[in-house]
């Protein structure tokens, strides 16, 4: 889909960003996120396969918050190594924009974070931040939540769950975005996440099955 298509959807300090990076198209998948309501502050829940395009999705509704909404961001993501990683590639991506890492201690309300616009963490750092009742939080705008399907880990699953409706009570107004590549039950998670669901199959890669026996596969 080009990118173009949806120049009057996508606010135009956002379309501008998309430009920069050198992007052209939409994957369907970005595509039907907009279609359903990710410039409209509208939840979503995005159920698509593995590198089909739901980080940018992501990151789209983080910079709608930011650029747009005059809010601020939070992405969460279950391991402070991943966090990381997405620190160092949104730095890298939006060097106009104040991004900031917080994954360590538990034990601060990380009055700091008050100065930047996007915040990279994990679920158990965002729940110490909710619990010490950080004051920037009032100014959250969307909720970023990569790999939801751990709210069925049984480690991760009940924090995940407790932080997303908590902020939610909190900000009545506040943006949820869902992500995740392996959800077994989509539509009664976007049911209680208030989401829109975004289903779609397609991915960069054919993926097929097959049997390998005796040195030889099978396609089915």
């Amino acid at each position: 889909m080009r990118l173009e298509r949806y120049k009057a959807r996508i606010p135009a300090k956002v379309y501008a960003l998309l430009e920069r990076r050198g992007f052209a198209t939409l994957r369907p998948a970005q595509a039907k996120a907009i279609d359903k309501g990710l410039f409209d502050d509208k939840n979503l829940l995005v159920c698509t396969p593995t590198a089909s395009g739901k980080t940018l999705v992501g990151e789209l509704a983080a910079l709608n918050a930011v650029l747009h909404d005059r809010g601020k961001a939070v992405y969460v993501v279950p391991l402070r190594a991943l966090a990381a990683e997405k620190h160092k590639q949104f730095t890298q991506d939006y060097p106009g924009l104040k991004i900031a890492l917080t994954s360590g201690d538990v034990d601060s309300d990380d009055s700091w974070l008050a100065r930047y616009d996007i915040i990279i963490t994990t679920s158990e750092k965002m729940d110490s931040l909710l619990r010490h009742r950080a004051p920037w939080l009032s100014s959250v705008k969307t909720l970023v939540i990569d790999e939801i399907h751990l709210l069925n880990d049984p480690g991760r699953g009940p924090t995940l769950e407790v932080l997303i409706t908590l902020l939610r009570q909190l900000l009545p107004k506040l943006q949820a975005i869902g992500l995740s590549a392996t959800i077994g039950n989509p539509e009664e998670l976007a049911d209680w996440l208030g989401a829109e669901l975004v289903l779609d199959a397609w991915r960069p890669v054919r993926l097929d099955k097959g049997v390998h026996l005796d040195g030889k596969i099978e396609f089915g």
